[in-house]
């Protein structure tokens, strides 16, 4: 029977351990795959299938790709959602005997990825352990380039998923209950883009968890990381500590520190919320650029983009810290000669989160150490000009920023200037840290030099006038004396060679100026070496030193953007508060008014409370700029609760613990769901997880049905939003149902608003201002018109407008009762309806309907003109009409 070469047998040992991985197998200067491995490589990178003997009857398929450019062809893979085991030469192929033996060094995995062209500056590269229990989801969320890490715990599914938007892992891992908790996996994993794996049962063994966080944060106890309230949000990081020990073969020495955090500590913001206010990306072509974060981020680091991207994902619920934001953002606003001299400090500023985890990783080249040299250099600058601020948060700053000198100083006098990208190829370290490199050095230099400088001190010495130091590969270095000068020779050279003409000899001297020139070149570079790893070694040990000092220099550039936006803005300082007003004078969307001439934006007021003015009823055509400014409120009071400044002229914002939007309409085709599936989810969703203290922006419900069922919809909609014992939250609702406008005077906190608009014959302009009272009409035809719908469209339709509103309802009533016969009249009555914009909600009393009966005058009417009144009458009782 046909056996596996031993070459082969010992790359099926190692791949049955990572049966899960693509297996980059080192054979001399290329990585190769075999088997399912190679042809799935190769169909994804498009590599060449070729087959290699294996000891089998059939070749085995092989691809390959060289070693030293074998990061782009991972990272593809990588990006791709596989995981990538990297198995290389652990020994010397001159030195061993037989097989030369092999290890995995390092599983890459999306949330594990630590090439820095595969990660966005910007943004954070996170890795999600979820963890499902009958009673508690325990969650936990790792970034290695940086080294944040964090746990929480949630109560339902939506709260993963609020906790997936918000951090939007490239991977996750769990357990297998969460597999089978009928949680929908393939959201994540398809729609989002997602890879999830679950681990095996032994990852989540309680006390193996609680352990393996114990002994990684060194402590005896969870209080100590506060995470004895959060047991299974401790599972969790256990899991994902071991998951990154497993798969990184390193001792996490950048992960220093664990974050438990409540789920209340901030604002909740849903994934269809952070879609429609654009808050990270555009809705459409997921561009920076026309984003809330686009008009926000003015910062100088890309630690700084990070962090701001966090506050505006992560709104704060705190009264207290929010202040503390805006004191520190109002006094850099105030002395701009400080905050721009700040500014142009940190523009030198490498990402010093990612750099000191690629040095704990020991991965970081000579290169990034001189990049971390010069951002160093740049702290005690930005330490004296905070030390001249006041507000509490900038003088916490200064405390926390450690100028990190002792660190600067070593690579100053220990790395060249300009050194190599590779690590061994020597040319690293500097003349006068080390002595033996300096000789070393010297010797590499100035070999010739010493040994013509010997060559003449020997003459002198004798008296041989053509002594000459010679060197063949054979003998190395040699001094060569001819037969005539043989007997001067002194006593201390030693023959080595006898020719016919001459003797050659070797001195003590010349044989230790040999060793060194010759050895010079190999040793100096293994001891660059050496001494690099030490220094890198050395400035790892101060990893908390320095990542509380890049935390400090992200915040401060998170508030000198904010200051900066704020002054070139015209933005206000909003006044917060827990009282559950939200008032804003000439408001203004942030975006919008950066996209055109701030001349030609049209601000507008806003007034909610958990009073009268609970719910407002925003009437008004298409294009007018209803949802822009029911956005603009949104934008307004997250970006007062992050701690910004905002664009208006006054602004009082009482927290808000969510908000909600449902704007616009669109098919989810993927899942099978139409328009109008999709918003009622969003309004379902809305409904039953909106609480009194949330703020709501909703723009035409019940638009994607018919008129009669979308109507009643929306109706019933508002009267349990503004209902204080169904729900209560302050809300923003826009609609072109004009039946809703008569709930003022019904319900006592709707309120009704219009955007004006201004008639010119058939054509209208849009004042873009909003105002108190219901509109009357939808401008539709005039709105298609201004969209370019031909002429002989845009006519006819005004004709059937025409027709519409002079026909009497009646007489569509009559006219459908005898096409379908009396028994279809009430079935079809919303149907005719729905063709004319008349009130279907307008509920009389008795004392109304009375006065309507009173009023009727029956002789003059026909039996059938009788009838229909009779039924008319009939409608409004059951408040159908």
């Amino acid at each position: 029977m046909a056996e596996l070469t031993p070459m082969m047998a010992q790359y099926m040992k190692t791949k049955e351990e990572y049966r899960d991985c693509i297996l980059f197998y080192r054979l001399g200067d290329f990585y190769e795959m075999f088997f399912d491995d190679a042809i799935t490589v190769s169909k994804e990178l498009e590599l060449t299938l070729t087959g290699k003997a294996c000891g089998l009857e059939e070749r085995a398929p092989m691809c390959g790709v060289p070693y030293h450019a074998a990061e782009s062809y991972l990272n593809r893979l990588v990006s791709k959602g596989y995981k990538v085991a990297i198995c290389e030469q652990v020994e010397d192929p001159k030195l061993s005997k037989g097989l030369v033996k092999r290890e995995v060094i390092r599983i890459v995995t999306p949330g594990t990825n630590l090439d820095a062209s595969m990660l966005d500056d910007g943004r954070n590269n996170f890795l999600m352990c979820i963890v499902y229990t009958t009673n508690s989801i325990g969650l936990s969320i790792a970034d290695i380039s940086t080294g944040e890490f964090y746990t929480t715990e949630v109560d339902t599914f939506r709260g993963i998923m609020d906790e997936i938007y918000k951090y939007a892992p490239s991977e996750i891992i769990c357990n297998d209950a969460f597999t089978v908790s009928g949680f929908d996996i393939t959201q994540i994993k398809e729609r989002l883009q997602i890879c999830i794996s679950p681990l095996d049962d032994w990852y989540f063994n309680d006390d193996t968890a609680t352990q393996t966080v114990l002994e990684h944060f060194r402590v005896k106890q969870l209080e100590g990381l506060g995470l004895s309230d959060f047991p299974v949000g401790t599972v969790a990081s256990g899991a994902l500590l071991t998951y990154l020990e497993q798969t990184q073969k390193n001792d996490l020495g950048q992960m220093t520190s664990i974050h438990p955090y409540r789920i209340g500590k901030f604002m909740i913001i849903d994934s269809f919320t952070r879609r429609n206010l654009e808050l990270i990306e555009t809705m459409r072509e997921k561009q920076k650029r026309g984003s809330l974060f686009w008009v926000l981020d003015k910062t100088k680091t890309a630690m700084g983009a990070r962090m701001l991207r966090s506050f505006i994902e992560q709104p704060l619920l705190n009264v207290e810290a929010i202040k503390q934001r805006q004191d520190a953002i109002e006094e850099l606003m105030k002395d701009m000669i400080s905050r721009e001299e700040i500014r142009e400090y940190l523009t030198p500023v490498y990402d010093l989160e990612r750099l000191i985890s690629r040095v704990t990783y020991q991965n970081a080249n000579p290169r990034d150490l001189i990049s971390f040299k010069t951002s160093l250099s740049m702290l005690p600058a930005i330490k004296t000009i905070l030390s001249e601020f006041h507000s509490d948060l900038l003088r916490n700053l200064n405390e926390q920023l450690d100028p990190l000198e002792d660190i600067h100083a070593l690579i100053e006098r220990s790395i060249v200037d300009e050194p190599p990208l590779l690590v061994r190829e020597g040319g690293i370290i500097k003349e006068g840290y080390h002595t033996e490199v300096d000789r070393l050095k010297t010797a590499k230099n100035e070999g010739t030099s010493w040994l013509a400088g010997l060559e003449e001190k020997e003459r002198e010495k004798t008296g041989i006038k053509n002594l000459k130091i010679k060197f063949n590969k054979v003998f190395g270095y040699y001094l060569e004396v001819t037969n005539s000068y043989k007997d001067l020779v002194p006593e201390y050279y030693m023959r080595k060679q006898t020719l016919t003409n001459a003797e050659r000899y070797i001195t003590p001297e010349l044989k230790e100026m040999e060793d060194t020139i010759l050895g010079a070149q190999d040793r100096l570079v293994g001891l660059e070496y050496d001494l690099f790893c030490e220094i890198r070694s050395s400035i790892a040990k101060e990893v908390v030193r320095i990542q509380q000092t890049a935390k400090a220099i992200a915040l401060l550039d998170v508030l000198c953007s904010l200051a900066q936006v704020a002054e070139q803005n015209n933005y206000c300082r909003p006044v917060v508060n827990e009282k559950g007003k939200i008032e804003i004078t000439k408001g203004r969307h942030p975006v919008v008014e950066k996209m055109i001439s701030n001349d030609l934006f049209i601000s507008n007021d806003t007034y909610l409370d958990h009073n009268k003015k609970r719910v407002a009823i925003i009437t008004g055509p298409n294009m007018a700029g209803k949802s822009t400014y029911m956005r603009q409120c949104a934008l307004i009071v997250l970006m007062a609760q992050i701690g910004s400044f905002v664009p208006a002229e006054k602004a009082k914002i009482g927290i808000v613990d969510r908000i909600f939007t449902r704007v616009g309409a669109s098919d989810d085709l993927s899942s099978g769901q139409s328009t109008f599936m999709v918003e009622m989810n969003e309004v379902a969703n809305i409904l039953r997880n909106a609480t009194s203290d949330s703020l709501l922006i909703l723009d035409e419900i019940g638009r994607g049905t018919s008129t009669f069922d979308g109507l009643s919809i929306a109706w019933a909609v508002v009267e349990h939003i503004s209902n204080p014992k169904l729900l209560g939250a302050k809300t923003l609702f826009a609609t072109h149902y004009h039946e809703l406008t008569e709930l003022e005077g019904k319900l006592d906190n709707v309120t009704n608003y219009c955007v004006a608009v201004k008639e010119n014959g058939d054509d209208i302009v849009f004042l873009r201002k909003i105002v108190p009272g219901g509109a009357d009409k939808s401008y539709g035809i005039q709105v298609a018109k201004l969209a370019g719908v031909p002429d002989g469209v845009i006519e006819r339709a005004k004709q059937i407008a025409g027709e519409l509103a002079t026909q009497d309802i009646t007489e569509r009533v009559k006219a459908i009762a005898e096409e379908n016969g009396k028994k279809e009249t009430k079935k079809n009555v919303p149907d005719a309806m729905d063709m004319a914009q008349i009130s279907l909600f307008d509920v009389m009393n008795d004392d109304d309907i009375l006065e309507e009966i009173k009023e009727l005058e029956i002789g003059n009417m026909t039996p059938v003109d009788a009838l229909n009144k009779l039924y008319e009458i009939q409608c409004k009782i059951n408040n159908r009409w």
